[in-house]
């Protein structure tokens, strides 16, 4: 199945300026995130939609094709994501390339690894679903059978269900959209009008290797996750 990457980044960050040219542990996140498409094995095409020619050149340097640029329409702090998919998909359409498989992969997931790529796509493959995206477990003391809402100053389970769950052990695993990655078939968004479609698989994540990066705080904590990784890599080596 033809595979295709999607890779939006855009100018005008505010919780971290330029961070899509700004350097992490040595490298762009564009770097981090072409070095994970290439090293999964399953991407046919990476392509960068982005509205900032600077940010085009970037990515053209970590190997990323850019072959048109994203109108400032579909930049702004509020601009929804699949209209910047539909919009990358009918650019290349209009090349006459049309992909089976879409990957989005936002490049501020810089501990994404190649195999989680891969995963995806390959249980994406495998299942026939719609979509697969990538989630990690909540602590269990914040599942939805453990936490509380307050009406008129009184405590209540936020579920009815909870009621009855008193151990921590007891509560129903829950899980949380992360932004790793989604991984869809295109007629998925020209069937349903979104990218997870009716049967959506999870890939899940292990908590140490998920990480968004919206603030500069987080960005901190890539830095340290980074060298962490090199260094273990070394040893291992």
């Amino acid at each position: 199945m033809s595979t295709l990457a999607i890779v939006p980044a855009r100018r005008g960050s505010k919780g971290v300026p330029s961070k899509n040219l700004r350097l992490l542990a040595g490298r762009t996140l564009l770097d981090f995130v072409a070095e994970a498409a290439r090293e999964s094995g399953v991407i046919d095409r990476v392509v960068l939609t982005t509205d900032a020619p600077d940010i085009a050149e970037a990515g053209r340097r970590a190997g990323l094709e850019v072959p048109f640029l994203r109108p400032d329409t579909l930049a702004a702090d509020d601009t929804p994501m699949l209209p910047v998919v539909r919009h990358a998909l009918d650019q290349l359409a209009h090349a006459g390339w049309i992909p089976e498989v879409v990957v989005l992969l936002q490049p501020t997931s810089p501990l994404r690894r190649g195999e989680h790529i891969r995963r995806a796509v390959e249980l994406l493959q495998d299942s026939g679903a719609d979509s697969v995206v990538s989630v990690v477990e909540m602590p269990r003391h914040l599942s939805p059978d453990y936490v509380m809402r307050i009406e008129k100053g009184t405590l209540r389970p936020f579920l009815p269900e909870g009621a009855g769950v008193t151990r921590r052990q007891d509560v129903r695993p829950a899980y949380y959209r992360d932004g790793t990655l989604y991984s869809f078939r295109r007629d998925t968004v020209e069937r349903f009008g979104n990218i997870y479609g009716e049967d959506c698989r999870p890939l899940i994540m292990e908590a140490g290797e998920s990480l968004s990066i919206d603030t500069m705080e987080d960005w901190a904590r890539a830095e340290h996750a980074l060298s962490r990784r090199v260094l273990r890599d070394a040893s291992a080596t």
